[in-house]
């Protein structure tokens, strides 16, 4: 395969189980409180005091300063948006309001930061290095999905128009952050991982990102952001406890490290985040609207479908 090494059926089982296994649990918790409390407060605070000390040491895929702090960000992530989702003063505050995109923003500098880390520590090695079982290979690629990361923080907007549905799924709804941002963002993801992580990325690129645009596509609409930090907080714990699913076990897919592969997927990225950013500004001009403090996409017939009804 281009991007990756070729691999058996039960592997592409396998993707289509993580998938679902990911879409899975994310459902049953955004069905219960007291389930997200177990899952996203209880079983991490018992992990790191006993699983991942062993698991995700320094001589581990996992063990980076990345991983480390992608878990416990993207866990801050959840925790922020079910103190919003179960109450009602915090739905209502525009300081709590302002959490979502700055965790979110924070979640996409910490991989920008990585990508120009991995150009300055990597670049220049033909064949790439070897660092605890994962190949880096850095490059151009980096700088250029590292800049379409920068467009992708850039062209956020609409954060005051956030409000939390009624009923038993209680889901936070961006109706200002639609198809066209998180595809952007998604060809961005990937590129990430693909660059940073590249021998994860069958996994902790694409199917993850899957578990998470399904829903929002589909039966989660508007809740993007809630179903990402969760899937994203599941991912993390499972790879943080079982690195070598990815790394060594009879599922695991290698990247084909080609560069080919790596100039696409960051130039993808990159111009996808131009087209965001330029349109993002032209409704801005259009509809003279200030993305700090209102909601830039009312006239879509995509936002319309999203807003909030009595």
């Amino acid at each position: 395969m281009f991007l990756f090494d070729s691999f058996p059926w039960y592997t592409a089982l396998m993707f289509v189980a993580v998938i679902g296994g990911l879409m899975f649990v994310n459902e049953i918790t955004r069905r219960s409180k007291w389930l997200s409390i177990g899952m996203y407060i209880a079983l991490p605070v018992v992990l790191t005091l006993t699983l991942w000390q062993h698991t995700a040491g320094s001589d581990s895929s996992t063990g980076s300063w990345f991983h480390w702090v992608k878990v416990y960000s993207a866990l801050a992530g959840v925790l922020g948006f079910m103190y919003i989702r179960y109450s009602k003063k915090a739905s209502k505050n525009k300081y709590w309001l302002m959490f979502p995109p700055l965790i979110l923003s924070i979640n996409i500098l910490e991989a920008v930061i990585r990508d120009f880390e991995v150009y300055s520590l990597y670049s220049g090695e033909m064949y790439g290095a070897v660092i605890n079982g994962i190949t880096m290979q850095g490059g151009a690629w980096n700088i250029m999905n590292g800049i379409a990361g920068i467009l992708n923080i850039l062209a956020l907007s609409g954060w005051v128009g956030i409000y939390i549905t009624k009923g038993k799924y209680k889901d936070m709804i961006w109706p200002d952050q639609l198809w066209w941002w998180i595809i952007a963002y998604d060809l961005w993801n990937f590129a990430y991982v693909y660059n940073a992580v590249a021998d994860h990325a069958f996994y902790a690129g694409a199917a993850l990102l899957l578990s998470c645009t399904i829903p929002a596509f589909f039966f989660g609409k508007g809740a993007w952001l809630q179903h990402r930090a969760q899937t994203l907080a599941i991912w993390m714990m499972f790879t943080m406890s079982f690195p070598a699913f990815s790394d060594t076990s009879a599922f695991a897919v290698k990247s084909s490290h080609s560069e080919t592969a790596l100039w696409l997927v960051s130039g993808l990225a990159l111009l996808s985040n131009v087209a965001l950013i330029i349109y993002h500004v032209y409704k801005i001009r259009k509809n003279k609207r200030n993305p700090l403090t209102e909601e830039v996409y009312t006239d879509t017939r995509a936002y319309k479908k999203l807003a909030f009804k009595e």
